[in-house]
Parts: structure tokens; C-alpha cells; sequence
């Protein structure tokens, strides 16, 4: 049917797709799809220290030997091994957030406070931040100097016991091989945290040992299990964790019990001083990281 004539529609003028006068329909809500998850942080403790390099003491059990005497012997006092003392450096990050006089008067759409929505933002991005340096495969706790930052030693620096370089791809005995490593040293390691890559190797792993399995019932229509959340081992059952923010091509084999984030300031958040037509703040925190035995988890390394 033809449109009759002198029919005002909504394409008539110039613009986006309207005819001038109409109002635009911009949503008040602003979507970020970008990840906020810290599975590492989130999961392990926190405490506090009260300078920048912070020490703490490890030991072990020296048992499993032979130990029997003939009747009416004396004691023999064993010679005594000290705790080890090991420690770490705290680090600062930070993020801050200028915005002009104008900006922050106007109405923006989807927030009341231009400044306020920024320094929510940078917030997580901290966290990531952190998340991303905690999880690093070789970084070195170091003191820094008037003009270089401090660094916390990270995970994968720590962990230097039980450790298997392995070559691509992955394979089901690299596992066995760090489990069996932990369990030797009384570790009872009960997370496997890796990234996408990895997490998608070890479920494809898992595929070719049984096939893919179909389940049908009156109360859930079909569906094909095609990932690995528990992995079964001889020494314990490890929960299987993806981290987007891990290092590629590694697995961290991870006792939570045995790492705290030690702060040394919390996060905290202070206005800066006003230069001129603009308010700028900052946001900022000092932690480090503790791994109360690094001999409790393991790693691989070299996974494709």
C-alpha cells in the first residue's frame, strides 16, 4: 500500500534516524562488560603489617623414620632446627581521578556524579591490578629506591618446591606429578587455578579418557557435559578455578589456607588539592603478599 501524502514520519529532517524535535532515548543505565572477579584475593585471607618488608617463620616435621630404643636406654635430645625466617616486600598502587568544575555540573547521562562513577570504576580496576600482579609467574619482591617502585614478591615466584616444567600440551601426568610432589611434603592442595586456555585443555584432557556424556530426564532437557569442575586425583580432589587474570600457560596447584594479603594501608581513598577549575582524588593501598609455606601448593609451568 502506498503511504498517503503529507504523512509526517519520524524520518523526515536530518540526524540519527529522527526527525528534528524528538527527543533521544539514551538509557540511564551504563553497561561494562568488562570482568570484576579476583578469584585469588577474594578467596585467600588478609592481614596486617606495620612495615614495608614484614617477616614471618615456617617449619616442617621431620618424622617417618625409625624410632625405637632398647629398654632402659637414656634420652637422647635430638639437635634442634630453627625455624626458617623468610619475608616480603609491601607495594603501593594506585589510581586517581580528575574532573572539571563543568563536567561535574552537568547531567550525564546514566550517573549523578561524573567523578563519583570514575573513582567507582578505578576502584576495580585496582583490584585487577592487583589481582593481575599477585598471580605473576616470576616476580621479585624487591625494596625499591627513591625512583622505583617496590614490588611484592607474586605467587608464582614463591612457589618453588613442587614444580613441573612441562611441555605443550597439557598432559594428565604433569598433574599427577604435582599432586603426588604435594602430598610427599604433607601439602594438601585443593584448587587448580589456570586460565581459560588451560581450564579448556584439561576439560578436553578429561574427554578423551571417558567421552562426552549426555543426560536426559523428565525434570531437565539434554545436555552434553563437556567441562571438568572437580578433578579426582589419588592424593585429593582439586577444584578447578579459571582466572582470567592468570599468567597464560600455567596452573597454580593452591592451598588458600597458606596465603593472606598482609596490608600495610588499607584502601583508602583522599581528595587532592584543587590546582584550579577541576577536583581530583586518589585512590591508593599497600599490601604485600604471605605465603605462610610455599611448600603447601606447586605449579606448572610451560602448559600451550
Amino acid at each position: 500500500m502506498a503511504i498517503p501524502a503529507n504523512t509526517r514520519l519520524s524520518y523526515d529532517g536530518t540526524g540519527p534516524a529522527r526527525a528534528p524535535g524528538i527527543r533521544e532515548d539514551l538509557s540511564n543505565i551504563i553497561y561494562n562488560i568488562a570482568p570484576e572477579e579476583t578469584p585469588f584475593m577474594s578467596a585467600i585471607g588478609k592481614s596486617s603489617c606495620d612495615n614495608t618488608y614484614f617477616e614471618w617463620q615456617i617449619d616442617t616435621l621431620d618424622g617417618g623414620n625409625d624410632n625405637r630404643v632398647a629398654e632402659g636406654m637414656d634420652a637422647d635430645a635430638l639437635a634442634v632446627v630453627e625455624p626458617d625466617r623468610v619475608g616480603n616486600y609491601t607495594q603501593i598502587s594506585t589510581k586517581a581521578v580528575q574532573t572539571s568544575g563543568t563536567a561535574e555540573a552537568v547531567d550525564f547521562a546514566g550517573r549523578k556524579s561524573t567523578q563519583a562513577y570514575q573513582m567507582a570504576k578505578r576502584a576495580k580496576e585496582l583490584k585487577l591490578d592487583m589481582e593481575f600482579m599477585l598471580l605473576a609467574v616470576d616476580t621479585a619482591g624487591a625494596a625499591g629506591t627513591s625512583t622505583t617502585a617496590r614490588s611484592t614478591t607474586s605467587v608464582g615466584k614463591w612457589i618453588e618446591s613442587n614444580v613441573v616444567a612441562a611441555a605443550a600440551p597439557p598432559a594428565e601426568a604433569d598433574i599427577k606429578t604435582i599432586m603426588e610432589a604435594c602430598w610427599v611434603a604433607g601439602a594438601k592442595p585443593k584448587v587448580l587455578m589456570c586460565d581459560g586456555v588451560v581450564k579448556q585443555a584439561i576439560s578436553e584432557m578429561a574427554q578423551s579418557v571417558s567421552p562426552l556424556q549426555t543426560t536426559a530426564n523428565a525434570a531437565s532437557p539434554a545436555h552434553v557435559v563437556a567441562a571438568v569442575d572437580i578433578y579426582v586425583s589419588d592424593f585429593g580432589n582439586l577444584k578447578m578455578v579459571p582466572n582470567r587474570l592468570m599468567p597464560s600457560s600455567t596452573a597454580y596447584f593452591l592451598d588458600y589456607e597458606f596465603w593472606d594479603i598482609a596490608y600495610l594501608r588499607g584502601f583508602s581513598t583522599h581528595n587532592l588539592a584543587r590546582t584550579g577549575d577541576s577536583e581530583s582524588a586518589q585512590l591508593i593501598v599497600e599490601y604485600g603478599l604471605r605465603s605462610k609455606n610455599e611448600a603447601a601448593n606447586g605449579k606448572i609451568t610451560g602448559w600451550a
